[in-house]
């Protein structure tokens, strides 16, 4: 799936791409401030989490608590070695039956799960943003 958006059409597309995976496994690819936190937060949101949700930048995960849903946020920008995300047992946070949603996930890339979504971001010339879904 491919869309093309702007930040007010944000609703609709969080609700577009959970009614598009198969997996609670999402792996956000783009460059800095291309909108993957952003997105993150209102797929949170929709996933029934009314907390105030920020980037994990420094900690490296958040947890939220929804009526009926955990999710995991995380950021691994920050990070130089895969033992980093060992050490804070990204296993454990991947096979329970939460949502997990990574950004930067490249830089753990031999830790994913296979069956994970990948979804790419990027920026246009119109400051529109285009959304793939790879599964």
């Amino acid at each position: 799936m491919k869309l093309i958006y702007n930040l007010n059409q944000l609703p609709e597309v969080a609700k577009q791409v959970l009614e598009h995976i198969s997996s609670k496994t999402l792996l956000f690819y783009g460059d800095m401030g291309v909108g993957k936190t952003t997105l993150i937060k209102e797929l949170v949101h929709l996933l029934g989490v009314n907390d105030i949700t920020s980037s994990p930048t420094f900690s490296l995960v958040n947890e939220y608590r929804g009526t009926d849903n955990t999710v995991f946020h995380f950021d691994f920008y920050r990070i130089d070695d895969e033992e980093e995300v060992l050490d804070i047992g990204i296993e454990d946070y991947f096979y329970s039956d939460a949502w997990c949603l990574v950004e930067w996930p490249h830089k753990i890339a031999n830790l994913l799960p296979e069956d994970a979504v990948s979804i790419k971001i990027s920026l246009n010339q119109d400051n529109s943003r285009t959304l793939e879904i790879i599964k």
